[in-house]
């Protein structure tokens, strides 16, 4: 399968997300070319702030595989991790990172800042843009519909 396919995979999570009433952000976890887990925002849902799609994704491939290590796994996600996400993607040492639309206000992976720049022990190539227009256009619709209740 190709990075098209499993952020297409992402999409569709983090439109749950926005049905749910979360902000939609989706995330898949890869090994061996097959999705090992998945998660979507549910910081609402959880009352948890650490209920990011990132997190949850990287804790159901660490349950699916038995381990903390997801080395040789690969990360899609529809927004730029935050500097949360990014630690968790540099301790679960993650090989790489696909994600769709940069955020320039928490991203820690170049959007805001670009954690992976500092000299930590593993550090995850990134790849930035697969099916980006797709991404900001659930963002933005959902931002959009977010804003028109408030107002009403």
């Amino acid at each position: 399968m190709a990075h098209r396919d499993f952020m297409a995979r992402a999409l569709q999570l983090a439109q749950l997300a926005a049905d749910m009433g979360e902000v939609p952000v989706g995330a898949v976890v890869v090994k061996d070319n097959r999705i090992i887990g998945e998660g979507y925002n549910r910081r609402e849902t959880d009352g948890s702030a650490t209920a990011h799609a990132e997190i949850l994704a990287i804790e159901a491939a660490c349950r699916t595989i038995g381990s903390w290590r997801l080395e040789n796994c690969t990360l899609y996600v529809t927004l730029e991790p935050c500097a949360m996400c990014t630690g968790a993607i540099i301790n679960s040492r993650i090989k790489m990172v696909v994600f769709a639309a940069e955020d320039y206000k928490a991203g820690a992976m170049g959007g805001m800042c670009n954690l992976t720049q500092l000299p930590f022990n593993h550090i995850p190539e990134v790849i930035i843009g697969v099916m980006e227009e797709e991404a900001r256009a659930l963002l933005k619709g959902f931002f959009e519909k977010l804003r028109k209740k408030q107002c009403l």
